[in-house]
């Protein structure tokens, strides 16, 4: 029997709405705990791609220490040679060997009084970057689309991002020059691009490319080859002179004495998140062995053709990334009412044009800057490199040699912000 015309379905929305579940995207880890996706959904969703990026952002980078110090040896051995004739006849040769003399790493993490969570940021619409396609693009004012950015202006840009790493800045720093004002004060302008990330991951699923690429940095040091079309998410550890802390190490070494060849390096991990297509060509790029037997083949250079020159061959999008400091300075909100030395003044106008050294001049965790107390979370590159001074002199006199980073034994230069500070 069919129910009466007047009967209506009633349905309920006075109740919560269901709770939203992130979508479980498939992807998988190459080189040093790096993230590579192949997913269709992120391919053409912009909001699930975006939300899996800021999933992703979660997995907090490191940077590793590595160690190396070698000598080479001149020896020398009897041969015996045997003629047409049968006869042996022994000379002597020389030869040389390298040998390893100590090979360690250490890990490199923020602390955990730190904010787990990154500051998303974007490069700026007048900096060289890739931004859909195979070259550097920059946008022009006044929303007059894109061009192509001449060599000179990507030559000042990597010299320039180089010392702003080197100096352990965060991305969104423009000026070198007043790093010290922004080494203390809250950044609110880490946004520099006219577009948001999420417009970003919107351009990318549209694209009808076959070799694009996203990637989103967590910031890498080392040089990144970029095989397909991609988005790339950067992830950036900031906050420490790397230069110096290299010096510091370097000299640390030598003192034991060790006269070697010696090797210091640094090298981040789970730094970077890749996003490209699902299809077999980019698949087969992603794997090394197969990159690898095309090239010996001879396929590999016609596919590079194919990505740089055709209009639906590669792409890339490096436009944004997230960064995680290994110091910060926040507002003091409570000062300790047992403390009668007031923080250290900060005055912008007798500070040196050299921010850094500014930063590395101050030996106390509270600084008073203009908007206020400042206090220190996190561990200064002095306070790090104090507590593994020792660890790192001893492993070079004992010759230790491991894949398996070092694990922290506290057993005490001067010259690094907080070394002569408590821990």
């Amino acid at each position: 029997m069919l129910p009466p015309k007047d009967d209506h379905l009633i349905l309920d929305f006075s109740g919560p709405p269901p709770d939203f579940s992130l979508y479980d995207a498939e992807f998988f880890q190459v080189g040093y705990e790096d993230i590579v996706s192949h997913d269709p959904h992120l391919n053409t969703d912009g909001e699930a791609l975006y939300r899996f990026l800021i999933a992703q952002s979660a997995r907090i980078p490191f940077c590793r220490l590595h160690c190396r110090g070698t000598h080479t040896e001149h020896k020398s051995r009897w041969v015996t040679d045997r003629d047409s004739n049968g006869r042996t006849q022994s000379r002597r040769e020389t030869y040389s060997e390298t040998v390893t003399d100590f090979d360690f790493c250490i890990d490199i993490k923020p602390g955990q009084e730190l904010d787990p969570q990154p500051t998303h940021w974007s490069v700026a619409d007048h900096e060289p970057a890739y931004r859909g396609l195979m070259v550097r693009e920059v946008e022009m004012p006044l929303a007059a689309g894109k061009r192509t950015a001449t060599r000179k202006e990507i030559k000042e840009y990597k010299a320039f991002v180089a010392q702003r790493k080197a100096l352990g800045l965060p991305p969104w720093v423009a000026d070198l020059n007043t790093v010290w004002t922004e080494g203390v004060s809250e950044q609110d302008h880490v946004l520099k691009s006219s577009m948001s990330l999420r417009q970003w991951a919107d351009e990318y699923c549209a694209s009808p490319k076959y070799l694009k690429e996203f990637v989103y940095d967590q910031v890498s040091s080392r040089l990144q080859l970029v095989t397909t079309e991609c988005l790339t998410q950067q992830k950036v550890l900031y906050g420490w002179d790397m230069q110096e802390l290299e010096d510091a190490i370097c000299a640390n070494i030598k003192s034991t004495p060790y006269n070697g060849s010696l090797e210091v390096d640094f090298t981040m991990h789970r730094s970077k998140i890749y996003i490209r297509p699902d299809n077999k060509l980019s698949r087969m790029l992603s794997n090394k062995w197969l990159k690898f037997l095309s090239i010996i083949l001879l396929v590999f250079p016609f596919i590079w053709l194919f990505k740089r020159f055709h209009s639906r061959g590669g792409g890339r999008w490096e436009v944004c990334g997230g960064a995680y400091p290994l110091k910060r300075w926040v507002p003091l909100d409570d000062v300790e009412e047992d403390s009668d030395a007031a923080p250290p003044t900060y005055d912008a106008k007798s500070a040196p044009s050299a921010g850094p050294s500014t930063m590395r001049a101050s030996s106390s965790k509270l600084i008073q800057t203009s908007t206020g107390p400042k206090k220190l979370l996190g561990l200064r590159e002095g306070d790090w490199f104090r507590s593994w001074e020792h660890v790192i002199s001893r492993a070079v006199v004992g010759r230790y040699q491991s894949t398996e980073p070092l694990l922290e034994n506290r057993v005490q230069f001067p010259m690094l912000d907080g070394y002569n500070d408590p821990l």
